[in-house]
């Protein structure tokens, strides 16, 4: 496996820290136990730019932040794992779509990269909540209203929270690269959108 090299790693650690920060700023309180934010929009930046494995690793650094700042609970090792490690790491797979990205980058397809990147952040959402899901329902469960089942209660609240997140994250990327496509660029040239906009 190739190794990744310094400015991505680099990349890599600042964005996720820059997601953990907006992960500590107040998010919008839907109910009790769902909370909506846009933290994930640093990682995505770091997916479309670098692709999978540089996203997948951004994410998981955002998760060791967040155990180094104490912004964590956790009820077993296992549920730990899975959700602040497990979890945020799977955000990177919004970086599937990096060659299909930049080449709407390259080509100055704005209206297909605003298709694309809204496919791969609803991919790096769904990807994430998969596993706090999972978690959800696995140690969690004992949360569920009476005459409920874990498992739905989970969905409810994991769903919620994701679609809410995923929402929020495509309007924010959607504002961001339909002014400024160059934040996504990874090598020193101007793209047919950044010639027309110039």
């Amino acid at each position: 496996m190739k190794k990744m090299g310094l400015l991505p790693m680099i990349e890599a650690s600042f964005f996720a820290a820059f997601a953990l920060i907006l992960d500590l700023l107040p998010s919008i309180k839907v109910s009790p136990s769902i909370s909506i934010s846009f933290a994930m929009v640093p990682i995505f930046i770091v997916a479309f730019r670098w692709g999978f494995k540089v996203a997948l690793a951004s994410g998981f650094l955002w998760g060791l932040l967040q155990v180094a700042v104490g912004d964590i609970y956790f009820l077993s090792p296992v549920q730990f794992v899975i959700e602040y490690f497990i979890a945020f790491a799977f955000i990177g797979f919004a970086g599937l779509f990096y060659q299909v990205i930049q080449k709407c980058v390259k080509n100055g397809d704005k209206k297909n990269l605003m298709i694309w990147i809204v496919i791969a952040t609803f991919i790096g959402s769904v990807a994430r909540y998969f596993w706090h899901f999972v978690a959800g329902f696995v140690f969690w469960g004992e949360y569920a209203p009476e005459g409920q089942s874990p498992m739905v209660y989970s969905l409810i609240v994991n769903g919620s929270t994701m679609l809410g997140a995923f929402v929020l994250c495509s309007i924010v990327l959607a504002i961001l690269l339909s002014t400024s496509s160059r934040l996504i660029q990874t090598k020193n040239h101007y793209s047919a959108m950044d010639k027309k906009a110039s």
